[in-house]
């Protein structure tokens, strides 16, 4: 099946898409927008176009696994998706993402402008890639992520 990930971000949002085997995921777009509103019908024509049957959204929990303001916003955010799109979603835990989405960016020697432009969507490919990985270890398993 095709997934989207999102990672919600202050000022940006990354979205990546998997391919229909969920075996890679790959970035598709930073989204800048701070309206929620707006943001939610991007992310959804997003979905339509790329045929997505299900959101995997980032939750930003608190090192602790504790939830905060942040993962607030991002249960606000899956839940308008959810109704808005009719798709099912699943929020995949996203502490250290960003760290490994520079790391990777550093590893391509992505600098300045263009790292900036691309951090949050490679930060949605490690969401997403790290939901798809929990999937196929649990294929036969109920359990959630």
């Amino acid at each position: 099946m095709i997934i989207l990930g999102v990672d919600l971000g202050k000022a940006r949002t990354g979205v990546s898409v998997c391919d229909k085997g969920e075996m890679l995921a790959s970035p598709l777009t930073v989204i800048h927008e701070h309206n929620k509103q707006r943001l939610v019908e991007q992310i959804v024509s997003l979905a339509k176009e790329h045929r997505a049957e299900l959101l995997a959204v980032g939750l930003p929990r608190n090192m602790d696994g504790s939830e905060g303001e942040s993962a607030q916003n991002a249960r606000e955010l899956g839940a308008l998706l959810a109704e808005t799109s009719g798709l099912p979603v699943e929020f995949v835990d996203e502490r250290g993402t960003t760290v490994t989405a520079h790391g990777y960016l550093n590893e391509t020697n992505t600098r300045g402008k263009r790292r900036k432009a691309v951090v949050d969507a490679v930060a949605a490919t490690v969401i997403l890639q790290n939901y798809l990985d929990y999937r196929r270890l649990h294929k036969n398993k109920n359990e959630t992520v």
